[in-house]
């Protein structure tokens, strides 16, 4: 339009084009926060949910919208939503199950350690009994679920970091008979594995930032769950607003397409590096679900994708000290220190004096991770090679 001002022209200008004709092959990112329409009739409907569209990106964004299919997709669920990180997704799929004040939660107590933090120091004061329970002892589990009659149950396809496998499709059905929702944390095993909600779950949670965007370069998170119940959680996001943003959500979208084949070399990477580290004489003990040896092996092998049993390991060196365990990490070259898992490089970490080092030596050692105990997330990296530098670290 000729004749307007450089200050109207530089808002303006290139804006508001013409629609394309065509279609991109990969996702753009939107990264508008308000969206248009021909006429305001439509506007109101999208505002009041009559009519599917985009109006304001913590309602629904184009590019997040895209992650969230794709996940649903993977984990065959009907609706996923996306959140800025895993633990937002994980206090938005507890409030959506419906926890109040009164309610009690029967959990796992070998739990991410902020996932308890969340459950054992937030929501107490908010009325909301916890109850931990050893998840890998199923009749202790089924016992707590009679006896508290809970809202719910939260548990972890693998525990962190000792890989405690649960039963469970048995845990998800008793849950249910008492009129409990199932969440299950599926970070560590991903839908490569297992599918949560195929085996009873209610909702399948990820942090976005491990195995599914896979690179260490986004954080985020992801609920997924059916579509009665994904209403809920979308209302959780709108007014928690703890939403993912376009850009974070394409970097996740793109990770996601080497989902399959990196979840293929970190098992079969991890089960030869158990291997290795299991006939070590400088390894007192290894943890990995692929070994028989491993208290939830049999577990493991059913539910699982066969022959695969994920990429972390853990194990303990010989010495049994934290003084040995850090020496060992100190002397990798190619295995870095990290404190996050699940992405393309192997990283290490000291669980007593990282992830776990809230608790007491007394408590660590009840939960079977020892002063010595190291958690190896194995990359995609060549596994001779990453062998060859545990072999130098170990001495």
């Amino acid at each position: 339009m000729p004749g307007r001002s450089i200050f109207t022209d530089s808002v303006h200008a290139g804006e508001l084009g013409p629609r394309p004709t065509f279609t991109p092959v990969v996702t753009p990112i939107h990264n508008s926060v308000v969206y248009l329409y021909d006429d305001v009739d439509t506007l109101h409907r999208i505002l009041a949910g009559t009519e599917q569209g985009f109006v304001y990106s913590r309602y629904a964004n184009p590019t997040t919208a895209a992650l969230e299919q794709a996940v649903a997709v993977l984990e065959a669920g009907e609706a996923a939503t996306a959140f800025a990180s895993g633990m937002a997704a994980i206090h938005a799929a507890l409030l959506a199950a419906g926890v109040k004040a009164g309610d009690t939660i029967v959990a796992a107590r070998d739990l991410y350690g902020i996932t308890l933090s969340l459950l054992t120091t937030i929501l107490p004061p908010l009325g909301v009994k916890v109850r931990l329970v050893e998840i890998a002892r199923t009749e202790q589990v089924l016992s707590a679920l009679e006896a508290e009659r809970p809202r719910l149950l939260l548990l972890e396809t693998m525990s962190n970091p000792v890989l405690i496998v649960p039963e469970l499709p048995e845990l998800a059905q008793a849950a249910h008979r008492v009129g409990a929702a199932v969440l299950v944390d599926n970070t560590f095993a991903t839908p490569y594995l297992l599918k949560p909600l195929e085996h009873g779950a209610d909702y399948a949670i990820h942090s976005l930032t491990k195995y599914m965007a896979g690179h260490d370069d986004v954080l985020g998170g992801v609920v997924v769950t059916r579509a009665d119940r994904a209403a809920d959680v979308r209302r959780m996001a709108q007014v928690l607003g703890a939403v993912l943003g376009p850009n974070e959500a394409w970097l996740a979208l793109r990770g996601m397409k080497t989902l399959g084949l990196r979840m293929r070399q970190h098992c079969e990477n991890a089960a030869k590096v158990a291997a290795f580290l299991d006939a070590h004489p400088k390894v007192a003990r290894v943890v990995y679900p692929g070994l028989s040896s491993h208290p939830q092996h049999a577990v493991a092998k059913r539910l699982f994708r066969a022959g695969s049993f994920g990429g972390m390991v853990a194990f303990e060196v010989a010495a049994g000290t934290a003084e040995a365990a850090i020496a060992t990490m100190e002397r990798m070259k190619l295995i870095l220190p990290g404190t996050t898992l699940g992405c393309i490089h192997s990283l290490v970490l000291h669980p007593a004096r990282a992830s776990h080092r809230s608790l007491s030596a007394e408590e660590r050692a009840a939960w079977g991770i020892g002063d010595g105990l190291l958690r190896l997330s194995v990359g995609i990296e060549d596994p001779d090679e990453i062998i060859a530098d545990l072999a130098q670290a170990l001495g």
